[in-house]
């Protein structure tokens, strides 16, 4: 059973929320679901990081995993509401042109449909 609640958005994407520190002890298990949930074809995962206090390399490792999983999957990976330490901590590494980030879960696949 994962430790990370989840939950489908309206636009029918699957909203996956790390709460607290996402570093080297969460990242793997992280990484585990985000597999899992990409797995399927044309898959979409949102990471809400809205209560994402603190995020480090093997977070981010996890997160650009599972963008590579979905992609190959035919689907995306999206992540939503970051705060001000993952917002910093993507621009330092430059990954924010990768894992754009909106506002929240529901509407990172809401232009889209």
């Amino acid at each position: 059973m994962s430790r990370f609640p989840t939950r489908t958005a309206e636009s029918g994407a699957v909203v996956v929320r790390p709460e607290g520190r996402l570093d080297m002890i969460a990242a793997p298990e992280l990484r585990k679901e985000l597999h899992a949930l990409a797995g399927g074809a044309g898959a979409r995962v949102v990471v809400d990081l809205g209560g994402t206090e603190f995020i480090d390399s093997s977070g981010l490792g996890a997160l650009i995993s599972g963008l590579k999983a979905a992609r190959q999957a035919g689907g995306d990976l999206r992540i939503a509401a970051p705060t001000a330490q993952v917002e910093t901590v993507l621009a330092l590494t430059n990954l924010n042109r990768v894992l754009r980030t909106y506002p929240s879960a529901d509407t990172a696949f809401g232009a889209e449909g």
